[in-house]
């Protein structure tokens, strides 16, 4: 038999003590005891200690409270109903004040429920893999000379090779940059995004397999794995596409070994079908050079291995096989978990430094503080109206009503107003996720089938209850019936908090405001700076097929085409010139020096098809034997150091040349990223390969194109006519600039609304508690300026106070964004200007007129008796 006189731990029972009306402490103390001896003796201590806590807490339980008088509220389930008609009461009664909190926590919570999904989204992306904490993509250090930069380009018999040398890879396989390639089955052709990729790849990457096994899908030489859509496209059904041969580029038939699933939007990589990597060999022999790297390598580790260990182990690899390795050139090896690649993929300084991690972020933020501008709304408007309801208080605590009761009802209300806003912000949410996907490029469906998103609704709701209802609670419940009934609380009772919150409101939308001011400009420089060549009208077509080997002819026949300007060829297109080389050479070249130079092949009339300016000499032209001559541009001059360059020596990959111009640099990556040196070789014009770039008159673009198609179908039949054009692949670089351009216009608007709400509310509050002061000032003849003046100023210092508080935060926020562009603009006096002039005119006219309203009203009525 288990004691019976075993009591409680103490902090139990000091939370009683604490937590009860001392009169009703005394009264149950000795009951309570009583069952917990009981409980011990069946149910243990364990669960008898729980069961203490939970009536403590509840304090209605049948059995336990004995009623006595002013407290027999308290010993019935009926507290917390009588808790809701109260609450309820109380919100129809103050309707205008009701309407203010739940418009402005409404929005708060819609924006908040928006962001969350957004950010649940990119967390979720590439995680669906079945042993994705297992998975490391392999990373790059290339140094240079005094150069380091940071990268996933690999040797492409990287992966092979690891396998090989270390027991801790299960798998590993290279992967190629992504490819768009055409197919052809009989009379039907296809073109879509691709790879090549090792023969472990699905293993690696569990893509779902519709037909066909993961770990044969890529080992036959001429094999390809194809998705449902394309196997749907071109074969009518997955079960027919498997075992079936089809044309790869009209230079090789492939095999169809495998059919996965399409790819969902929880996957980073875009791909409609995997090529064997054999193939991806016969085409690129350069990659069985370790001194070569440019493709991506993926390993999956056994479940005993360490990745750091592993790292390690193979930093210095490469020194192994590469015959060309120095200190001045070569790699370094690193690994990083291939979930966080999507959100960490950028390099500073040769290693990992951030990426799109940083906007998910500066959103996340962004979703807490809208929420927290529309929970102080509800703090300052409970609290502002904290003396209406003192006597109410007064009243209850001389019948017997605890602290922790009062503290109770006004929880409720809190709860009872969050609740009603969580119900118009599933609806905005609804009505607004077409809009919000549109604008974010996401596929994000309606999470209201899910646990999950109910279960974070519900926490949503708690914290936010909390958040916004705690201290209004507290502070009301404080109120002594002495102090009340002698009318003796301070008028300006939390004046201070309001007033705190009110400058915390309005700085947090400055802050918005001038990101707002500074984003659209950046964008706006963007999309209008002068990037070194005329991106309008510039359309580029691929290469392939017989359009290379028939260049000359292309080119003859398109310069007829009504409206074609000019047409020449580059190995790649501008945005996409990655290929780096240290293989240059000038005259008095110091020994311990290799830069890195950006390397490229075009044809003749190359800067004038671009519109590119030449700073120093001339363009590739048929007129003149070039092929062992190089133009390069401003940034590479300073590096070579010649004051004359032209005619001067240049030497490229072994091949002796002069330089014949200078072109004025011109963008061929983001403005997150200086330029750097560049030069450019004459293609091979027997074969020409990469990209036609095609300029355009203006206002002829439509037509030319479609006579181009033309064109293209009768030289080269076998593939898909796919021009792009450039500003569109401009724009396209900053699309997540554009994102955050829209968003943020939206949430600063959300924010400032929200802002104003709250003002409106404690505006009209102002104007009722100082009614009968207007009219005896309007009585002894004060004029409605004067009247709108005196309702005004008070508020209007706040806001100044908080423009002079938000202007340094602004500033560094915006530094530190703009410190992410090589290229931007500068941040002006006048910016700050103009939002702090938003926000006043927002506020004044906020203000204005309500303040208007009680300065026009009848004095009469205000100084009629109670």
């Amino acid at each position: 038999m288990k004691k019976t006189n075993e009591l409680p731990p103490k902090i139990f029972l000091r939370l009683f003590r604490w937590y009860c009306h001392p009169r009703l402490a005394d009264h149950i103390e000795g009951d309570l005891l009583e069952v917990y001896r009981k409980r011990i003796i069946k149910k243990g201590r364990w669960r008898a200690n729980v069961r203490f806590l939970i009536d403590v807490l509840l304090l209605f339980r049948p059995g336990i409270i004995k009623p006595i008088e002013g407290l027999s509220h308290l010993t019935h389930y009926g507290m917390f109903s009588s808790y809701f008609k109260i609450g309820w009461r109380n919100i129809l009664k103050n309707g205008m004040f009701s309407l203010i909190n739940i418009s402005g926590l409404s929005l708060g919570l819609a924006c908040s429920i928006f962001i969350y999904l957004w950010v649940r989204d990119e967390y979720q992306m590439d995680t669906f893999h079945e042993n994705v904490d297992r998975i490391y993509a392999v990373t790059s250090c290339e140094f240079m000379g005094d150069e380091r930069n940071g990268t996933y380009d690999t040797p492409g018999s990287l992966g092979e090779e690891l396998k090989k040398v270390f027991p801790e890879v299960d798998f590993a396989c290279n992967v190629s940059w992504g490819t768009y390639n055409t197919f052809e089955v009989k009379d039907k052709k296809m073109k879509g995004p691709g790879n090549f990729a090792g023969k472990d790849f699905f293993e690696i990457f569990t893509y779902p397999m519709l037909i066909g096994s993961k770990s044969s899908a890529l080992t036959s030489p001429a094999s390809i794995a194809i998705s449902r859509k394309m196997a749907v496209a071109l074969f009518g059904s997955p079960e027919q596409a498997i075992h079936q041969a089809v044309r790869f580029e009209n230079y090789k038939d492939l095999k169809v070994t495998a059919v996965f699933e399409n790819l969902g939007d929880n996957a980073s990589g875009r791909f409609d079908y995997i090529l064997s990597w054999d193939v991806f060999e016969e085409r690129n022999e350069w990659i069985k050079n370790w001194h070569n790297s440019g493709l991506q390598t993926y390993l999956l580790l056994n479940e005993k291995a360490s990745a750091s260990v592993l790292s390690s182990k193979m930093r210095f690899l490469i020194k192994n096989y590469d015959q060309e390795y120095s200190a001045l050139d070569h790699l370094e090896l690193g690994l990083q978990p291939y979930r966080e690649k999507y959100l960490h993929g950028n390099f500073k300084d040769g290693y990992l430094a951030g990426g799109r991690i940083q906007y998910v972020r500066l959103f996340t933020w962004v979703g807490i503080i809208v929420l927290l501008i529309g929970s102080i709304n509800f703090m300052n408007l409970s609290t502002a109206r904290s003396l209406q309801r003192a006597k109410e208080i007064g009243v209850r605590k001389v019948n017997g009503a605890m602290k922790i009761s009062l503290i109770g009802q006004f929880m409720m209300e809190a709860f009872l107003i969050t609740s009603m806003a969580v119900v118009v912000a599933l609806v905005l949410f609804t009505l607004l996720l077409p809009q919000f996907n549109q604008i974010t490029f996401k596929n994000i469906s309606s999470p209201f089938t899910t646990l999950a998103f109910w279960t974070g609704i519900l926490c949503l709701i708690f914290i936010t209850t909390l958040v916004s209802g705690s201290y209004p609670a507290f502070l009301l419940s404080s109120f002594k019936p002495v102090t009340v009934f002698r009318n003796t609380i301070e008028r300006n009772s939390s004046a201070t908090l309001r007033q705190g919150l009110v400058v915390f409101q309005f700085a947090l939308s400055m802050i918005f405001i001038v990101s707002v001011i500074v984003i659209s400009r950046q964008f706006d420089f963007i999309q209008t700076k002068d990037i070194g060549y005329q991106k309008e009208n510039l359309i580029y077509l691929p290469l392939n097929g017989e359009l290379g080997s028939h260049y000359d002819v292309f080119k003859e026949e398109a310069m007829k085409i009504d409206g074609i300007m000019d047409i020449s060829t580059m190995s790649n297109r501008p945005l996409e010139l990655e290929n780096s080389t240290g293989g240059v050479e000038w005259e008095n070249k110091p020994a311990d020096s290799k830069p890195t130079f950006i390397q490229a092949a075009v044809g003749y009339d190359f800067i004038a098809t671009m519109k590119s300016t030449l700073v120093y000499g001339r363009d590739f032209s048929e007129k003149n034997a070039d092929t062992a001559s190089y133009i390069i541009n401003e940034s590479a001059l300073k590096v070579i150091g010649y004051k004359d360059p032209i005619g001067m020596p240049l030497t490229f990959w072994g091949t002796k040349g002069t330089i014949v111009g200078v072109v004025k640099d011109f963008h061929f990556n983001s403005l997150h990223v200086p330029i750097r040196p560049l030069v450019l070789r004459l293609m091979n014009q027997r074969n020409q390969w990469g990209y036609a770039f095609i300029r355009i008159a203006p206002g002829k673009t439509s037509a030319a194109l479609k006579e181009l198609a033309v064109l293209h179908q009768k030289l080269n039949p076998n593939f898909i006519f796919s021009e792009q054009f450039a500003d569109e692949e401009y724009l396209y670089l900053y699309r997540s600039e554009q994102i955050v351009k829209q968003l943020s216009s939206y949430f600063a608007f959300l924010a400032i609304f929200i802002s104003c709400l709250g003002l409106l509310g404690l505006v009209i509050f102002r104007a009722e508690q100082r009614t009968k002061e207007i009219g005896i000032r309007k009585v002894l003849g004060a004029s409605v300026a004067n009247i709108v003046r005196l309702l005004s100023t008070d508020f209007m210092k706040l806001i100044v106070l908080a423009i002079f508080l938000s202007t340094p935060v602004a500033l560094y926020v915006m530094r530190e964004w703009l410190s992410g562009f090589e290229y931007h603009v500068d941040i002006e006096w006048w910016m700050f200007a103009a939002a702090a002039g938003v926000s006043v005119v927002i506020a004044l006219l906020t203000i204005s007129v309500q303040a208007l309203k009680a300065a026009l009203s009848n004095p009469v009525k205000s100084l009629r008796a109670e």
